[in-house]
């Protein structure tokens, strides 16, 4: 085990950076972050960047030199090798493979809620255009401020489509955040963490995306402080877990999840699928129905591995512990992530 600080680059109004530097802190991992763009970051330092270069991007040695790493959750496997103790990942390869999906979830469309409210409802695109340049740089002079935020909102707005973000699918993503955010009241009623009593990557991954939908934008922030003050709660507390005592029987199955894991079968899975049936069309856009509404948007081929991981954690399980995982997923419209067939559907 390491005791050199481990070095990134990041943001503090980006969900990823926010996830990592929490389970880093829960791990006792010693970091050392530099806030700021990757690009410049790395440039300045003769690293070459990564592609595409997100944040936080991680450097780590390889081979004896500095490399420029993102994605965080290979990240956090990699972690899980080079630093001992205090894992977030499930010993139990069924509760690991629910802790996987939820990781995903989390990443991949929680972020839609979070994008969606930033720049969709004016309020809150106003506050990210005028907060977000002095989250790099609090010293900017006025003029240069406004240039910057006009700049950036302008930027953003524009890229609303990307997540599927638009007059149509605004009430689809609002009604799903609502559900959301009751299905994790329900849940913190019964138990801390989504599988018990001890967090797990999926708890990183979800807690991440709320910095920015509790803490940052207010019309996420005053829908959850109306439907879930338990979640409010709940982010404030994942910020800082280093002392917490993890207990190694703390993961467990509990019908309390049930809701979100309903939410995921919902709507994202649906777009999961449309999504690869159009990677393997050739097609740039994709179109569905979700929660019984259209749904139009880019097709990204990130998302087609995401469906591709979440299958081999599948067919890597024992039969024991694939059966385990099929009667908890049942009826929740997750199951076709658990057959090759779900593809064509």
């Amino acid at each position: 085990m390491t005791t050199e600080r481990l070095a990134l680059i990041g943001g503090t109004a980006s969900p990823y950076t926010r996830k990592m530097l929490a389970l880093m802190r829960y791990r006792h991992i010693p970091y050392q972050i530099t806030w700021g763009q990757p690009q410049e970051v790395l440039a300045e330092r003769g690293i070459d960047p990564p592609r595409p270069v997100l944040l936080p991007t991680y450097l780590f040695e390889e081979d004896g030199a500095v490399v420029a790493r993102c994605d965080s959750t290979p990240i956090i496997r990699r972690l899980e090798q080079e630093y001992s103790g205090r894992s977030v990942l499930p010993e139990d390869p069924a509760l690991a493979f629910i802790d996987y999906l939820l990781e995903d979830f989390g990443d991949e469309w929680c972020t839609k809620y979070m994008f969606h409210y930033r720049w969709y409802p004016q309020a809150d695109a106003d506050n990210a255009g005028t907060l977000l340049p002095f989250t790099i740089n609090a010293t900017l002079p006025p003029d240069v401020h406004a240039v910057a935020a006009k700049a950036f909102a302008e930027r953003q707005i524009g890229r609303l489509y990307v997540v599927g973000s638009n007059d149509t699918t605004a009430p689809v993503i609002d009604a799903s955040y609502r559900r959301f955010l009751k299905a994790m009241q329900d849940l913190l009623c019964e138990q801390a963490f989504l599988l018990g009593d001890r967090p797990g990557a999926g708890d990183f991954a979800v807690y991440g995306q709320l910095t920015q939908l509790v803490g940052f934008d207010p019309t996420p922030r005053a829908i959850a402080h109306e439907l879930s003050p338990r979640t409010v709660a709940w982010v404030d507390r994942m910020e800082d877990l280093s002392g917490l005592d993890p207990q190694a029987d703390g993961w467990r199955m509990n019908d309390s999840l049930r809701a979100l894991l309903c939410e995921i079968g919902r709507v994202y899975v649906p777009a999961l699928f449309a999504n690869a049936r159009a990677l393997t069309a050739g097609e740039k856009t994709w179109q569905t129905e979700i929660d019984d509404a259209p749904w139009e948007q880019q097709t990204f081929p990130y998302q087609g591995k995401c469906l591709n991981w979440i299958r081999e954690q599948y067919q890597a399980l024992g039969d024991s512990d694939r059966q385990r995982v099929d009667g908890w997923l049942a009826g929740t419209g997750c199951e076709p992530l658990l057959s090759v067939e779900g593809a064509s559907q």
